[in-house]
């Protein structure tokens, strides 16, 4: 997905301009196995005005306002309900709420590892979670930057499928096919190097270890010490079923 609406400080996505489409998350999803389009795999919805359909553009701009309002949500630790999202993010488009929602959920879940769930079903009151439970979105300072515990999940799956541990050129290799790049600052992630080999060392969530006796120097990466203490390989197989499961 092109997220510079969703890259944008926190008072600019209070007013979210013009949308662009989902592509990342079908980045991601071919990623894991299964591509998907959003767009192909949405029932037609139909406007307020009989027999008219709703352009696929309006869609994608509803449904990536509603994830910047759930983001804003997010990092302040609040809850949400319906009613205030048809109030402040789709206004008169009470009838297209079920798939915006979703999709946006969808979006929310494999892109930055947030999770949407019901806290109270009468009154439709929703919270956002981090993902299998982890915490490194926790650390962002301020409550700035975005979400990203998608990108960790991911790549705790890739250490998973490839043998743990995984030579680091075929993490990159991988990273690089949905446009993550080693030395290319990324909207979402930054520099994706750095978050790897030193941020999310320094947290425990994975190893960058040097192979012995490589020289040059190669080097592979494992699971860290917290990554097993807040989730597990079971757990984060299913995440990879789920997403899979979507397409």
């Amino acid at each position: 997905m092109e997220m510079s609406e969703l890259s944008k400080p926190e008072e600019d996505l209070q007013g979210p301009g013009k949308a662009q489409g989902p592509v990342e998350v079908q980045l991601l999803e071919a990623e894991v196995g299964e591509a998907a389009s959003p767009s192909a795999s949405s029932p037609t919805v139909s406007s307020s005005a009989p027999g008219e359909a709703l352009p696929q553009e309006a869609l994608k701009e509803m449904i990536t306002n509603l994830m910047n309002f759930l983001l804003l949500k997010y990092r302040a630790k609040e809850q949400t309900s319906q009613a205030e999202m048809l109030e402040k993010v789709l206004k008169d488009n009470q009838e297209h709420f079920p798939v915006i929602f979703r999709q946006a959920s969808e979006c929310l879940q494999l892109v930055f590892g947030v999770e949407v769930t019901v806290v109270y079903p009468r009154v439709d009151t929703y919270a956002m979670i981090p993902a299998l439970g982890l915490t490194c979105d926790v650390m962002l300072s301020g409550g700035q930057g975005l979400p990203k515990a998608g990108l960790l999940v991911l790549v705790l799956s890739l250490i998973m499928r490839n043998g743990d541990p995984t030579p680091e050129e075929v993490v990159w290799g991988a990273l690089s096919r949905m446009g993550v790049c080693v030395g290319r600052e990324h909207s979402i992630f930054g520099e994706p190097k750095e978050l790897l080999s030193q941020v999310w060392v320094q947290e425990g969530y994975l190893e960058y270890r040097q192979v012995p006796d490589s020289d040059p120097a190669h080097y592979k990466f494992l699971w860290g010490p917290r990554a097993y203490a807040e989730t597990s390989k079971w757990k984060v197989m299913a995440f990879v079923l789920r997403v899979r499961q979507r397409a």
